[in-house]
């Protein structure tokens, strides 16, 4: 039995297909550049649908065991411009021996692993809503799927997409905790920060006065710079601490490694000049040095309220009984690497809680209103394009 929304492929979204297709891959054992398995799925289940799969090689730039997948369809009227849905198939730690629960509407693993609903609950949705689309026999145009690898170590795989294998321009992300509704239209600058603080080691017994521990020369630094919310759109954080040799040893360096993000790439640099500055600072007081090194993640994204992505999940969603809303985030997530190629794609809210976590869950609701919306969009996005 179908429920009858304004969008008439969503109304052909299965509840059971659906939580049962999610529950089969996130057993798909596929941590961060280990997701052959997620791929061999994939090309099993894809070409059943009309889509011809290509991977490019970006898994050679770390080791990994397969490159990013890039499905077409080519829809039913090839005039109208190609729209694409992204995920990326990696999990963040393992879900082999996953056993999930599902209770009170609410999906968990059993406490032992994580769900993998970070980003399999995308996967499987968009699975379903091509399946609906096709059965629905609704007119729609070219669909493409742009599946990463290496997501969670740091949007590596897009990093290292062969951008000349993708035909889309426009697309939408189902990636963030947000409920199904929220529309993520921008997005933060992001740059990793290390300092290599050098004092001189010693042994405390033998020759201590010869030491310079480098261990207060950054704690002085760190206790200088701002870190935390700088303000509402900027964050610090120094999260990487490694040093020391033995305990009897005066330790003669100290490696630190930090992260900024921002919606404003002054307020970005602004902030990485003054953790520089504090370090230098103290490293001057004590004696010592220190080598800065700033990494760039990814770049910002900003898309307007009024743009025709925007619209059309607008009013997708109203057409599948949900309420719209836009916001934007300090979270990074693939978008801001595609938007970086030359892509123009938001992200969206599909409701994983939790997430990197043994405790992580989803609704159903979010996870079938995942291929509902999956599906209205198609159909929206032929209904705005159609002449």
């Amino acid at each position: 039995m179908t429920i009858e929304f304004a969008s008439k492929a969503a109304s052909y979204v299965n509840e059971e297909k659906l939580v049962q297709l999610f529950l089969e891959m996130a057993k798909i054992n596929g941590p961060s550049s280990k997701e052959s398995r997620v791929a061999a799925y994939l090309e099993q289940v894809l070409p059943k649908l009309g889509f011809q799969l290509t991977f490019d090689q970006a898994h050679q730039h770390f080791n990994g065991e397969v490159g990013n997948l890039i499905a077409w369809h080519p829809g039913t009227d090839e005039t109208i411009p190609p729209l694409f849905f992204s995920t990326h198939m990696d999990t963040v730690l393992p879900t082999e021996n996953l056993q999930p629960i599902i209770k009170d509407g609410i999906i968990y693993s059993d406490g032992t692993t994580i769900l993998g609903a970070d980003d399999r609950a995308a996967l499987a949705a968009y699975v379903e809503a091509m399946r609906a689309i096709i059965e629905s026999d609704v007119p729609h145009g070219p669909i493409e799927l742009i599946l990463t690898v290496n997501e969670q170590a740091g949007l590596v795989g897009a990093k290292y997409m062969d951008y000349n294998k993708i035909k889309s321009k426009n697309g939408y992300i189902f990636d963030s905790s947000g409920d199904v509704g929220q529309i993520i239209i921008q997005g933060p600058y992001s740059s990793r920060i290390w300092f290599t603080v050098k004092g001189n080691a010693a042994h405390i017994a033998l020759n201590a006065d010869a030491g310079n521990n480098a261990f207060i020369i950054a704690a002085e630094g760190l206790l200088s710079m701002e870190l935390g919310e700088i303000d509402r759109e900027t964050l610090a954080n120094i999260g990487i601490i490694n040093g020391g040799e033995l305990t009897s040893i005066i330790p003669g360096t100290v490696t630190l490694g930090g992260e900024v993000r921002s919606f404003s790439k002054e307020k970005l640099d602004a902030q990485l000049q003054q953790m520089q500055l504090a370090m230098e600072r103290a490293a001057q007081k004590f004696q010592g040095t220190v080598e800065v090194r700033i990494e760039e993640k990814y770049l910002g994204f900003d898309i307007a309220d009024d743009a025709n992505l925007v619209k059309t999940v607008m009013e997708a969603a109203n057409n599948i009984c949900v309420t719209p809303y836009v916001t934007k985030t300090l979270g990074g997530a693939d978008t801001n690497v595609l938007n970086e190629h030359g892509l123009t794609c938001i992200t969206l809210g599909n409701g994983f809680q939790n997430i990197h976590s043994f405790r992580e869950n989803i609704s159903i609701e979010n996870l079938v209103n995942t291929g509902r919306l999956t599906a209205a969009l198609i159909e929206q996005w032929y209904e705005r394009h159609k002449k």
